[in-house]
């Protein structure tokens, strides 16, 4: 693994992954064409998520500005896996608003094949990691929650319910409350329905933060698989340096506030891989020797310079 420069060369249209074909050919004849297949850039060398100088500032209590994010330059490549990592208040959660249209940047651009990012959209699904279930609903109920507020046929949201919780592995809760599932189910819960929206971009915030290690790595093994079978771009936020090695095809690390891209490493390592890989362990602490500099300037800001002697 090789540490990049944050302004990396032009982005090419080759893959290390290639995106596989959607999952629709799982289903059977009658049901295939429920599962929109993934829509792909035609066009050679279109990223599938472009950050061009993106800067965020805002008025804190006192009436002063904060600059929370500072000439953000990222590209995403169709079906990526980008991870994220940083100190906390960097903006690594703010950046994911942004993309998804919740917020807009005080100056810059976000653009989704090419086209400017104006507000949120079903193309764009952003995992935040408190879920945000609904625990009146059953778990195919919100599963086709979006579905139906999208008028979707109770016909087909009731196909590409089942065939997404059975992607995730959760068909014979389809009936359950959230409250009767384990921490690991609700999650795999808020992914299926995700997906069953059937977005071009993931974007999750910290999904695993909450969970104990045994069901994280089971998470993690769910999650590159359902990647691999659905060819989708997934950008992923992160304190855990070793679960963005782990996952991603490429690590972003920033700075502390103002956040900007410190620095971008690769991830060459084959797949599939495990948090205890000796491999993934020593490029996690080439990624951490970067992140603890920064590290030590958010501990010196909220505590001074004796919290890093």
């Amino acid at each position: 693994m090789t540490p990049n420069a944050a302004h990396q060369s032009p982005l090419t249209s080759d893959h290390r992954c290639p995106i596989l074909p959607a999952p629709a050919t799982r289903l059977r004849a009658s049901a295939a064409a429920l599962v929109v297949p993934l829509r792909r850039v035609h066009r050679d060398g279109i990223p599938k998520v472009s950050l061009d100088g993106i800067t965020l500032s805002y008025k804190t209590n006192g009436g002063s500005q904060l600059l929370a994010l500072d000439d953000i330059n990222l590209k995403v490549k169709p079906g990526e896996f980008l991870c994220i990592v940083g100190p906390s208040g960097c903006g690594k959660s703010t950046l994911l608003h942004l993309i998804a249209g919740l917020q807009a940047p005080t100056s810059g651009r976000v653009l989704i094949d090419d086209k400017r990012v104006e507000g949120a959209g079903t193309d764009r699904i952003l995992i935040f990691q408190e879920l945000g279930l609904f625990p009146w609903l059953t778990v195919g109920k919100n599963v086709e929650f979006g579905m139906k507020m999208k008028g979707i046929s109770r016909a087909e949201r009731k196909e590409k319910t089942d065939y997404y919780l059975r992607l995730v592995h959760l068909g014979q809760f389809k009936d359950s409350y959230t409250h009767q599932l384990s921490g690991g189910m609700r999650q795999r819960v808020a992914l299926a329905r995700a997906l069953a929206s059937e977005p071009d971009v993931l974007l999750m915030d910290e999904p695993f933060a909450a969970l104990d290690a045994q069901t994280r790595d089971l998470l993690h093994d769910e999650l590159e698989r359902i990647w691999s079978e659905t060819g989708r771009t997934i950008i992923f936020v992160t304190h855990n340096v070793r679960e963005a090695v782990r996952l991603g095809d490429r690590v972003a690390l920033f700075t502390f506030r103002p956040g900007s891209v410190k620095r971008e490493f690769p991830i060459d390592l084959p797949r599939p891989r495990q948090l205890e890989d000796v491999t993934v362990a020593k490029s996690a602490r080439e990624i951490l020797n970067d992140l603890r500099a920064e590290i030590n300037k958010s501990l010196e800001e909220q505590y001074g310079h004796e919290a890093v002697r």
